[in-house]
């Protein structure tokens, strides 16, 4: 990202960010940091030291995540693209692989076993025969 990018994103960043509390040194070291997680697909504690404690940027992370801080920022970062509307985004959350991608057998044994035993032909009688032909000898 460009200098010209950082300030607007740092503009954005500090305008969603709650008015209570002690303000963050450091905005764009920590968004960095977020950038390298997020990239290198890496644990907090694998974040190299030059963005700072893991776990000040983890609680960081969290404490913003969860008062809607990331839904705000991303919100108003998509309003100032005129392009926005044509990206899509997908994680983990709404999408899902078919049971049949694992490879692994899918599907539930009791519906498939209902709908063999639908389709085949009764094994044995299920009503009474009649004996009433039959006469007993004496």
């Amino acid at each position: 990202m460009s200098e010209e990018d950082w300030e607007i994103v740092l503009e954005v960043f500090r305008g969603c960010l709650p008015r209570r509390g002690e303000k963050a040194r450091d905005d764009r070291r920590f968004l960095e940091a977020l950038h390298f997680f997020t990239l290198q697909n890496v644990s907090w504690r694998a974040l190299p030291a030059e963005y700072g404690l893991w776990n000040t940027v983890w609680k960081r992370f969290s404490r913003l995540s969860n008062s809607g801080v990331f839904e705000a920022f991303f919100q108003s970062l998509a309003e100032l693209s005129p392009r926005a509307h044509l990206v899509q985004m997908f994680d983990s959350t709404t999408v899902r692989a078919h049971v049949s991608a694992a490879g692994a057998k899918g599907g539930s044994k009791i519906r498939r076993l209902a709908g063999r035993a639908a389709a085949s032909r009764p094994k044995s009688t299920s009503r009474p025969t009649s004996m009433g032909s039959h006469s007993p000898s004496i």
